[in-house]
């Protein structure tokens, strides 16, 4: 009995020290300087204390902030569009992993959001296992160099009319160019993850396989460019109406069949799926 009570006694003064509400020490938002229409190049990057988020979309940073996936987040439109850098510092005796909870609170003070949770059935692409075999090469263990610090983090990607190279951290990370998709240690879900910010809908993933994996995806010229548009514009970039009407007479149909060929299928199909719906949220920023 004396022991239940001490165990008892030491998690609600555990509890009652934890802010319900974790926020950063210091934070500086600020709106990020224009891209123009030829290049994107974003950061996430954690060192120790120290946060720093370039060039990141709203969308991106509500995605994050509530542990959502970006098709998972409805607003506006210059949620894709309006982008913002962040420079944080954790306060003593946080962690990384809080780092979500504190960008709710900096959305909450400094942008004014409000947001509700719905379920909508949406047109998605499940992610499943396709024909055997299954060709994708399974990634050879890290090495030391592969494995980041605990506490630091750093994702970095870059887009261009010259393709797209995004490092994932850890030794995982993908290229998009000359028309071929090369992944490198990436798991199932963060293949998908990618992935749909090529295509026009959600990707879920439903494979089951739990390992790291390299693969590589051929597509068309046509369909390159066309993929490559779309990359584009869910990154916010602002493209001519005559190119985004070429993006939507265009096909994916070369990614889908090379994928079928490693023995993965992306099949479209309805599937009912949680949603933030943003009702209300500043463009501006309140003073740092």
């Amino acid at each position: 009995m004396k022991t239940i009570f001490l165990t008892t006694l030491c998690a609600a003064f555990v509890l009652a020290q934890a802010p319900s509400n974790p926020k950063f020490e210091v934070a500086s938002v600020r709106l990020s300087p224009p891209m123009g229409s030829e290049r994107v190049d974003v950061g996430v990057h954690v060192d120790g204390a120290q946060v720093r988020m370039v060039a990141l979309p709203m969308r991106d940073y509500i995605s994050r902030a509530y542990r959502m996936k970006l098709y998972q987040v409805t607003g506006p439109d210059w949620l894709t569009s309006e982008r913002f850098d962040v420079n944080a510092k954790l306060p003593e005796g946080s962690t990384p992993d809080q780092i979500p909870e504190m960008l709710q609170s900096l959305l909450e003070e400094r942008f004014q959001i409000k947001l509700h949770r719905e379920k909508k059935e949406l047109p998605v692409y499940a992610l499943i296992i396709g024909k055997p075999p299954l060709k994708i090469q399974e990634s050879e263990p890290g090495a030391a160099a592969d494995v980041t610090p605990k506490g630091t983090s750093n994702v970095v990607a870059s887009g261009s009319a010259a393709g797209v190279s995004v490092d994932l951290g850890n030794g995982s990370y993908y290229t998009f160019n000359n028309g071929k998709f090369e992944a490198k240690k990436v798991t199932m879900d963060m293949l998908a993850r990618q992935l749909e910010r090529y295509v026009d809908r959600p990707i879920l993933d439903m494979t089951d396989l739990k390992g790291k994996y390299d693969l590589a995806v051929s597509v068309t010229q046509e369909d390159y460019q066309t993929i490559l548009i779309r990359v584009a514009v869910n990154a916010g970039m602002m493209l001519p109406p005559q190119v985004i009407q070429f993006m939507d007479n265009g096909s994916i149909a070369s990614l889908l069949d090379g994928l079928q060929q490693l023995g993965l299928k992306m099949d479209a199909r309805k599937a009912p799926l949680d949603v933030l719906v943003i009702d209300q949220l500043s463009k501006t920023p309140t003073e740092n």
